[in-house]
């Protein structure tokens, strides 16, 4: 065989070899950003043997401080989880035998985290193009027991928190808000966590901003010190007055304190989410432009697109379609009335209709071109 021949057979071993891995690799639905500096983050925290604090003190301490400039709220209360900061801000509204409106389009711990607190969760219907609450569901759900509106920032698009506000005030409601989704949003030139009474945020691993495990809640408002005070003693089991080994508990608490190596790496994470979320907004506006569907998530610049979600016929064909393209998708969500904790009569059509039909894509900032052009393209040539 001559050098030509070989150099021929060796270019297209190359190219198949280039097709078959590309074929292989998984794109995945979630895919957290991480790199030297997180792991210098964390064996620094490591290396120095402190690495929980109920008290809240070291790199807890800088993130809260940083975060809650970030938002530009009055206070942030670092904690382990979405879930916590969602069963710690409600605590501070005294909603026992009270009733919280809530969107049936949301993750269960919206609801749970209600009846944490020994409240009544009454779910809304959503509206149809944002899936964020929809405010003409709230006022018809309004009662004299109404004490919370907990609208969630669905895919990190913002709720109308305007016309929630205003019911809010009409009606004299706390307005408690679920950035789960949002961390990076904003509404009316204000990140989301400056808005509401409490703003409760998740850093989960899959979202924009990621840790092993956290959260944090920001409060906003002229009165909110002794707010503050309490979510700090009841993040560490009621333990308060403490000086030295001594301290007093006067109040249950709970153990929802955020750990030293969450907050390392919260720290760094923080500092990469404008950039981040950058790539993830064009993401979002290459779906938007591309994919032929009508039902598809709007876009927005203010959006942080936690993930980018589209309405489709025979979801599960699509969805078995995708996976065997190697591409991973999701649900989000089973709607909330329709678990079997809170199944109920209601009829919610727009959460229904997006239940059944809705699948989350990728918007992850490690996505390569190649890969957002693969999506578009198989979700365009599925029938």
């Amino acid at each position: 065989m001559n050098s030509k021949k070989l150099s021929l057979k060796i270019s297209h071993s190359k190219i198949l070899r280039y097709k078959n891995n590309y074929k292989m690799k998984r794109i995945k639905l979630f895919d957290p950003i991480s790199g030297i500096e997180e792991e210098k983050a964390v064996i620094k925290t490591l290396r120095s043997n402190f690495w929980a604090s109920g008290a809240g003190t070291g790199n807890v301490l800088q993130f809260e401080a940083k975060f809650n400039k970030y938002v530009e709220s009055k206070h942030c209360v670092a904690v382990n989880n979405g879930t916590a900061a969602l069963h710690l801000a409600l605590s501070l509204a005294d909603i026992k035998n009270k009733e919280v409106i809530l969107p049936s389009m949301s993750f269960v711990s919206t609801a749970h985290a209600v009846l944490y607190n020994g409240g009544i969760p009454v779910i809304a219907d959503i509206d149809p193009q944002s899936l964020c609450i929809d405010t003409n569901s709230i006022k018809k759900l309004i009662t004299k027991r109404t004490k919370v509106i907990l609208p969630v920032h669905f895919a990190g698009m913002s709720a109308n928190l305007d016309e929630i506000s205003s019911i809010c005030k009409e009606h004299r409601l706390l307005l408690i808000e679920d950035a789960a989704h949002a961390a990076g949003s904003t509404y009316k030139n204000k990140r989301i966590g400056s808005h509401g009474n409490a703003v409760c945020f998740s850093f989960h691993p899959v979202k924009n901003l990621a840790m092993p495990t956290g959260g944090a809640i920001t409060l906003n408002g002229k009165k909110t010190d002794s707010s503050y005070e309490k979510l700090k003693i009841r993040r560490w089991c009621g333990i308060s007055n403490r000086i030295g080994a001594l301290y007093d508990v006067n109040e249950l608490g709970w153990n929802f304190y955020m750990n030293e190596f969450s907050a390392a790496i919260g720290l760094v994470q923080l500092k990469k989410l404008d950039k981040l979320n950058k790539i993830r907004k064009s993401i979002a506006k290459k779906y938007f432009q591309q994919i032929n569907l009508e039902e598809k998530m709007p876009y927005d610049e203010n959006c942080s697109y936690h993930f980018y979600w589209i309405k489709v016929k025979n979801r599960n064909n699509f969805m078995k379609m995708m996976s065997n393209n190697n591409i991973e998708t999701g649900i989000h969500y089973k709607p909330i009335h329709k678990m079997k904790l809170y199944d109920s009569r209601i009829k919610l059509p727009n959460s229904e209709y997006a239940g059944e039909h809705i699948v989350s894509l990728p918007t992850s900032p490690n996505l390569t071109d190649s890969d957002v052009s693969k999506i578009i393209h198989y979700v365009n040539t599925f029938d």
